[in-house]
């Protein structure tokens, strides 16, 4: 429910500030005073588009703010939760629009496109009036209207869930589609994962096989290498490193009857000594253990070139090869099952066609007896808001297409005619915007308490009528107003007298330039109100004797 609207600084309202109640509240005032500016705020706030030329004079911008409360089961609230604009059930819209013609929009304090301000206020606010910008001329919008109207329980939900399902699927079997006959693709990787399993592809293994190589392939340079420095060690040669260091111990023996510390030094040659016949007898060992074998090498170098020819055909480097044989191990699993995947999804696929058939045939039928009740109903109604012999109907039309929608098998489109003899035109077609106000006010009023939208505003809807018909009209926003918060800017008295709330929007001039601005009545200044609407300049007894008898007879239920 709209608990209050803020206009700041828009056409000719300086700042304004208006509380509506629950109930009808009626909006009147003389000719230019802004009454249709409340509705045009709540457009802009709605999503409409904006101008510069909505500013107003002098002013650098416009600023407009609505704040909503919403139950707990509100489809707004939902749409803020799934959007993570949830503020505490409340709900304030806020727009901005410069002098220069940019605006921004506002939902609870957080920036929002104009797109998102008018999907939300589509869920706030329906205005009906001599507008473009009408819930009831949106095709969406009237079926969601109808199938409120028919009431089909749990079928239209489960309806979407099958169309959802059947697209699901139907996208599950395009993408497996996609990859083609996936039996060639299984026989490759087949045999890419044989060539692959047919070597030692683990890290250790791999270094191993390159170090086994290097090792055969320099086997007669390391063998030549190892003589050469054996004999640098040997202890037959006088001038190989033993001999000589022999030698070297032989005179420090006699310097140590001298000096007994040099024979530190002579422990340290020893230990050298010893070093060196260790040495020797080690590379003598490993010098044994090399051997030229032309057979062996032969062997490796043909694994290591199976190594990096798979490593060049799969694109990776050596030590990637087992990574790689996962993967395509991998994919070859995946691709296993595919054909058992493939006939899952088509058999879920025709489930969900066929429920969703049969769920659309019940809603279908649903929908036609909705339209016929609707079409009755809202032809009496405009007979009784003097669209005498007018003519409301409800139109099923087909998709025409097979495949499951979420909506079903059908739109609506709502058509009129309103004189006796005219042919049934598009709702959006309607010529007077007067007629198509109170058109969509005999919609409302057939389909009340069924539209999930809390708040309704009724722009002039009693242009072009009079007498009766105006309190007809007054007495349908009134029951309507039982059931929904409703707003109506009215200039009749027939129509003032039926709300529960009355506001008077009037200019004045406090020296710095004419503004608009808003009072709520009270019962002697309501009475006052229609006395002026209905007797003009000049006021009489009779004239506010009539109004009080109007507005007495009106609220007396």
């Amino acid at each position: 429910m709209l608990v209050s609207l803020y206009v700041k600084d828009f056409a000719i309202a300086r700042e304004v500030e208006l509380t509506p109640s629950r109930g009808l509240t009626v909006v009147s005032g003389e000719t230019g005073a802004g009454k249709s500016l409340l509705v045009d705020a709540l457009m802009l706030l709605t999503g409409a588009r904006a101008d510069a030329g909505m500013v107003r004079h002098g002013a650098e911008r416009a600023e407009l703010i609505a704040h909503f409360v919403l139950p707990a089961d509100a489809a707004a609230l939902t749409w803020l939760r799934e959007q993570e604009l949830e503020q505490d059930g409340d709900c304030q819209l806020r727009r901005v629009i410069r002098a220069d013609g940019g605006s921004r929009g506002w939902i609870n304090g957080r920036p929002s496109t104009i797109s998102q301000l008018a999907e939300l206020g589509a869920l706030l606010v329906e205005i009906h009036g001599q507008h473009e910008h009408q819930a009831l001329l949106d095709r969406r919008h009237q079926l969601a209207l109808l199938d409120a109207f028919a009431e089909h329980g749990p079928a239209l939900p489960q309806l979407r869930e099958a169309a959802r399902d059947w697209q699901q699927a139907r996208r599950g079997i395009a993408e497996l589609e996609r990859q083609g006959d996936t039996r060639e693709r299984r026989l490759l990787l087949e045999h890419q994962l044989q060539e692959l399993a047919a070597e030692a592809l683990g890290a250790d293994a791999i270094e191993n096989l390159i170090a086994g190589h290097r090792r055969l392939s320099h086997a007669s340079t390391l063998i030549e290498g190892c003589n050469q420095i054996a004999n640098n060690l040997g202890n037959d040669d006088p001038h190989a490193l033993p001999g000589l260091l022999r030698r070297v111990r032989h005179d420090l023996a006699r310097l140590l009857e001298h000096e007994p510390a040099l024979a530190e030094v002579d422990g340290l040659l020893e230990s050298a000594q010893i070093q060196i016949d260790e040495a020797t007898s080690t590379l003598e060992r490993l010098r044994d253990d090399f051997e030229l074998d032309p057979a062996r090498l032969d062997e490796l170098e043909a694994r290591l070139g199976r190594l990096h020819e798979l490593a060049r055909k799969h694109r990776v480097p050596l030590e990637q090869l087992a990574a790689r044989q996962a993967e395509l191990q991998q994919e070859l699993d995946g691709l296993g099952d595919a054909d058992a995947r493939l006939e899952t999804l088509l058999n879920q696929r025709d489930a969900a066609y066929k429920r969703w058939q049969n769920l659309a045939q019940q809603v279908g039928k649903a929908r036609a007896a909705a339209a016929e009740r609707l079409s009755s109903q809202v032809s009496v109604l405009m007979d009784t808001l003097g669209m005498n012999g007018g003519r409301f109907i409800a139109e099923l039309q087909p998709l025409g297409s097979d495949e499951p929608h979420p909506d079903g098998a059908q739109r609506v489109e709502f058509l009129v005619s309103t004189n006796a003899g005219q042919p049934p035109r598009v709702l959006r077609k309607v010529a007077s915007g007067g007629e198509l106000s109170r058109i969509s006010l005999a919609i409302e009023v057939a389909a009340m308490g069924l539209d999930a939208v809390p708040t309704m505003v009724f722009d002039e809807v009693d242009t072009g009528i009079g007498g009766a018909v105006a309190e007809v009209v007054g007495q349908q926003l009134r029951q309507l107003g039982r059931e929904r918060q409703v707003l109506c800017v009215t200039h009749l008295p027939q129509v003032a007298a039926q709300g529960h709330h009355h506001l008077r929007v009037s200019k004045a001039d406090d020296g710095d330039g004419t503004h608009s601005q808003v009072q709520s009545l009270d019962t002697n200044a309501r009475v006052d109100e229609m006395a002026r609407m209905l007797g003009g300049v000049e006021i009489t007894k009779a004239t506010l004797a009539h109004a009080r008898q109007m507005l007495a007879h009106a609220q007396n239920d």
